[in-house]
């Protein structure tokens, strides 16, 4: 064969693979642009391989013949929400003890069951931050391969922490049980080997603790936990591998040394001063305050088995921690949508965009902080949270516009996740799953 008539049938063979791609051609009569910050009136989005490929208005922008045409109407089109601070595999109705029954397998399908709910919410992506046995990994992967629906996940498997900790140990058992959880270390050397056990069986991003919690038995808000070397050393060595960190911290002191020692994102915040605020600011660390769940714990924690030790730390910190979210708003401080969705329903993700808005953020702050703001919290700018050519084709439409009545977000009519549609009209696809 001559090299000119191989070349020609080449060509052939890539112009046909070309026109037969598929393509979705999606509008509405708006889309609020948090990149922009601004609503722009009908856009028109050409989606290929789960990406957007083109983007114009629907005045302009041409339908390929063939595209499938998906035209939501007088529908506002946002792109797909990011929550910074999920917990899948684990239900708020599950009471402390009780839950200690559940099998890693068990704790697997509570995600996947779950992975849906938050999808056909809006979430089109979540950052999993703590799960036993490295079950958010194979959820993740699940989700990945297509075999189970869900948001695109950035998982931390088992926190990194120390003996008696908040998030790396479990203190419910008496000591006869020996019971230590599986990435407790004691010093700098330690927790580097258990960032480096993390990153072996595939995590995305590593977790950690600064101080007590709420729902940890014996551990306090505002007491430290683990020194700033401890900390410095699971930064250095997640930064080291090229992933993120991120530190549970309620009280002052442990939100300072997680800053100090390079933690990339501060989750729940819950006491800042203004001194704090300066330093999380002067460093670009994000906090992510889950201002939402106070309201599900206090009203429903009780009935669901909540020791009253936490329901005690809870009634204690709530009201400081939104005064804070106010603070760190007002200041200018980057703070993400982060929910710590598991311990409320998961699928109510979106009730806390009101939260944030009825404590100090615009509407388009709101939406920034679950969109853009958390892509660039992932390292994902320009690819997660956005709209633009070379963004992935995850979107969510309301009815009416969401910069007047941001509720909207809590039931949103329309979802799709890399340019696959799993609700439209309020309702889920079923041939989607």
């Amino acid at each position: 064969m001559k090299l000119s008539n191989l070349l020609a049938g080449t060509a052939c063979a890539i112009i046909v693979q070309t026109a037969s791609a598929e393509q979705i051609y999606l509008t509405a009569e708006y889309f609020v642009d948090p990149v922009a910050a601004e609503t722009i009136e009908n856009p028109a989005f050409l989606i290929e391989d789960g990406k957007v490929v083109e983007r114009g208005s629907a005045n302009e922008l041409r339908k390929p013949r063939g595209a499938e045409i998906i035209d939501l109407g007088n529908a506002t089109l946002v792109p797909g929400f990011i929550d910074m601070h999920t917990h899948l595999t684990s239900d708020p109705e599950d009471p402390a003890y009780y839950s200690l029954s559940f099998s890693d397998e068990r704790d697997a399908i509570t995600g996947v069951k779950n992975a849906r709910k938050t999808l056909l919410a809006g979430f089109t992506t979540v950052r999993n931050v703590g799960a036993s046995s490295y079950s958010d990994v194979a959820l993740r992967d699940a989700i990945n391969e297509g075999d189970v629906p869900g948001p695109r996940m950035f998982v931390s498997g088992p926190p990194v922490g120390i003996l008696g900790g908040h998030c790396s140990d479990n203190n419910l058992l008496p000591s006869e049980y020996n019971l230590v959880g599986e990435n407790v270390a004691t010093g700098p050397w330690e927790m580097r080997e258990k960032v480096r056990r993390n990153i072996k069986y595939g995590v995305d991003l590593i977790k950690t603790c600064s101080t007590g919690g709420v729902f940890s038995k014996g551990t306090s808000l505002g007491a430290a936990q683990g020194t700033l070397e401890e900390l410095a050393a699971v930064a250095d060595e997640a930064h080291a591998r090229g992933l993120k960190v991120a530190s549970h911290a309620h009280g002052t002191i442990g939100i300072k040394n997680a800053i100090l020692a390079g933690i990339d994102t501060i989750e729940h915040a819950s006491i800042l001063d203004e001194k704090t605020i300066k330093l999380a600011k002067d460093n670009g660390t994000f906090l992510s305050m889950d201002i939402y769940n106070t309201e599900y714990t206090l009203s429903e924690g009780e009935k669901n088995g909540v020791l009253e030790e936490s329901l005690a730390k809870e009634r204690a910190i709530s009201k400081i921690q939104r005064d804070s979210f106010t603070a760190a708003v007002k200041s200018g401080v980057k703070v993400v949508f982060g929910s710590d969705s598991g311990i409320y329903p998961h699928g109510d993700n979106g009730r806390q965009f009101s939260r944030m808005v009825m404590l100090g953020m615009t509407p388009m702050q709101a939406l920034q902080a679950g969109t853009n703001l958390a892509a660039e919290a992932l390292g994902q700018e320009g690819k997660l949270g956005c709209g633009d050519v070379g963004c992935f084709a995850n979107f969510v439409a309301v009815k009416a516009d969401p910069m007047e009545d941001i509720s909207l977000f809590e039931s949103v009519d329309f979802v799709m996740k890399d340019g696959k549609v799993y609700k439209r009209d309020g309702k889920p696809i079923a041939d989607a799953y």
